[in-house]
C-alpha cells in the first residue's frame, strides 16, 4: 500500500495531480491512498502521524509554510519518506538537496505526466518494490491481476469469486478449487482463514470475536479451529510490515 499526499493551496492543481497520480498508480496496479492538505502548516500538525506517507508532494510557494520549511519538518519525524517538490519555479535547487528531494516537478510542463510517472518509477526503483502479477482464465475472459490488489478469494457455488480493487471493487469468478489457490499463493502473504475463504493479510484491518474485518469493511468468519493460527499469522504480519 503506496499512502501519498499533496500539499498544495492551488485547489484545482491539487486535483489534477490527484487525477494524474490515481491513473498512473492505477496502471501499475499499485494500491495507494492520496490524502490532500491545503497547507504546510495543516500536513506539519500531523506530528508522529506524518510517519503514515511513504511519497509526498509538495508545492514550494504556499502562504505562512512554504514547501521548504515543511520539508525541513517533515525531516524532523522522518527520514524515510520521499519527497516531491512541484513548484513553478526552478531557483529552489540547494534548498531542496538539504531536505534530500528526489524530484523537483514543473508545475504547467509540457511533459508533467510523464514526469510523474518516471518520478513514480525511481520511488519503486529505490524501495526495491516488485510488483507481483498472476494470469487467471476468468469465466469473464484472461486477465493479469497484481495480486497486492487482490483482496480475498471466495469459494461459492462451485466456483471462486476474486475480489479485486481497480478502479473500483471488481469481482471475477472461475472453476476453481481454493485448495489449489492456496498452494498457489502461499508464499504471497495470503492466509485461508475458513473453508471458503482466502484472504490478502494486508487488507486485515483486525481480529475478533472470530471474525476478520478487511479494510473496506467486509467482515468474515473465522471458525474457532482456525482462529488462532489466523491471528498468529496475522500477528506475524504486522511485526514484518
Amino acid at each position: 500500500m503506496f499512502k501519498i499526499a499533496i500539499c498544495d493551496d492551488e485547489n484545482y492543481f491539487t486535483e489534477e495531480l490527484k487525477n494524474i497520480l490515481s491513473d498512473c498508480m492505477l496502471k501499475k496496479g499499485l494500491v495507494f491512498e492520496i490524502d490532500t492538505y491545503s497547507s504546510g502548516a495543516k500536513l506539519i500538525s500531523l506530528g508522529i502521524g506524518m510517519l503514515q506517507y511513504s511519497i509526498i508532494f509538495l508545492d514550494i510557494n504556499m502562504d505562512e509554510v512554504d514547501g521548504i520549511m515543511t520539508a525541513k519538518k517533515i525531516r524532523e519525524v522522518s527520514k524515510e519518506a520521499f519527497i516531491v517538490f512541484v513548484t513553478a519555479f526552478v531557483n529552489y535547487t540547494l534548498e531542496g538537496y538539504k531536505v534530500d528531494a528526489i524530484r523537483y516537478l514543473l508545475k504547467g510542463g509540457n511533459n508533467f505526466k510523464n514526469a510523474i510517472d518516471e518520478c513514480i518509477n525511481a520511488i519503486i526503483e529505490k524501495m526495491n518494490y516488485t510488483i507481483v502479477t498472476k494470469s487467471f482464465h476468468f469465466n469473464e475472459g484472461v486477465k493479469e491481476i497484481a495480486l497486492e490488489r487482490l483482496l480475498y478469494i471466495e469459494s461459492r457455488l462451485h466456483k471462486l469469486e476474486f475480489h479485486v480493487q481497480e478502479d473500483k471493487m471488481k469481482v471475477y469468478t472461475i472453476y476453481a478449487t481454493l485448495n489449489n489457490l492456496e498452494a498457489d499463493l502461499q508464499d504471497n502473504d495470503f492466509v485461508r482463514i475458513h473453508q471458503s475463504y482466502l484472504v490478502n493479510l494486508k487488507y486485515i484491518m483486525s481480529i475478533e470475536r472470530y471474525q476478520a474485518t478487511l479494510t473496506d469493511g467486509t467482515i468474515l468468519i473465522i471458525p474457532k479451529a482456525r482462529y488462532t493460527y489466523v491471528k498468529d499469522k496475522f500477528i506475524a504480519y504486522r511485526g514484518e510490515v
